[in-house]
């Protein structure tokens, strides 16, 4: 993967995302363990934040420190593009002086066109379309908690955003069956459910896409929620709220999914929004496993991009 842009998991190959989540468990063991491994002594990486950031700038930055390299943050406040440079042109220039650019943006077009116009690779640490790195470290989590991807089912509920469109790609690509329950009008883009279908035909796996949640998650490993408004959305907030009532993930919907399933959010968490304390407090959630794992899925993508 030497050299490669993870800009969605669409992109990658089955190979590529199990090559990815293996790295990181070996990176996590290394890590238990205590063995020093720096693979990126004298590498750079530059991340640009335009949307604000807890896990994805603590991770990359702690997994670049780990791995013997250094990052570099990059606000918009401090870049050329607020006063007109295109967004082509940075990539052009910071490729003369990076080993890799991680951006967390709005619109995945910018991620797309930073992609083409750099030499190094690119990372999306977020768009408003995709979240590639979360649904990698998701992947490797469910990997530790259930022994396997291939097979097992995954329900998300919630709204159709850039978590369920990662995981739609993500999950289809392993052989998962994904049932993703959204309400009326809030559906994941249909494209990504089409060629997520195509997928999931290729490998195994099984998409469907439903109103009711109780169906999504009746027989389900793995019970998956995020926020019901996403950032840039705050004015849909009180909105969202009532048309997502239904959806939230309680004790009662977790009794429909399988035996020893597990719950996982993306975090931030509004708690008694989408996800009741009972839930994301419980036995079945493995929610603080899902967050450390960014760092090794980080650490692992950072080290197959940039040294191969």
């Amino acid at each position: 993967m030497k050299g490669r842009d993870v800009v969605s998991l669409a992109d990658l190959t089955r190979e590529e995302i199990l090559q990815v989540v293996t790295t990181g468990e070996h990176f996590k063991l290394m890590s238990k363990a205590g063995v020093d491994f720096r693979p990126l002594v004298g590498k750079t990486l530059g991340m640009i934040f335009h949307k604000p950031s807890t896990r994805t700038r603590v991770s990359f930055e702690v997994a670049m420190a780990q791995l013997g390299g250094h990052a570099l943050n990059l606000t918009a406040a401090e870049l050329q593009l607020r006063r007109g440079e295109t967004i082509a042109d940075t990539g052009r220039v910071l490729s003369r002086y990076l080993d890799a650019i991680m951006i967390r943006t709005y619109s995945h077009a910018d991620v797309v066109e930073l992609a083409e116009a750099a030499s190094i690779p690119v990372i999306n640490g977020l768009t408003d379309f995709s979240h590639p790195c979360q649904i990698l470290a998701d992947l490797l989590t469910i990997k530790e908690k259930k022994g396997r991807l291939e097979g097992l089912k995954l329900a998300y509920v919630g709204d159709g955003n850039n978590v369920a469109h990662s995981l739609l790609f993500g999950c289809s690509k392993v052989g998962m069956h994904v049932a993703v329950a959204t309400p009326p009008g809030y559906e994941p883009d249909r494209t990504v459910v089409e060629r997520a279908t195509e997928f999931a035909r290729a490998s195994g796996g099984c998409v469907e896409v439903v109103s009711d949640p109780r169906q999504a998650v009746g027989g389900a490993d793995v019970v998956y929620t995020d926020v019901w408004a996403s950032m840039g959305q705050e004015a849909e907030e009180e909105q969202r709220r009532q048309v997502f009532g239904p959806y939230q993930v309680n004790a009662e919907l977790m009794a429909r999914a399988a035996p020893g399933a597990i719950f996982m959010h993306c975090l931030p968490a509004h708690r008694g929004q989408e996800v009741t304390d009972e839930v994301i407090d419980g036995p079945q959630s493995v929610v603080w496993d899902q967050a450390e794992n960014r760092l090794h899925v980080q650490k692992a993508i950072l080290a197959l991009v940039i040294a191969g």
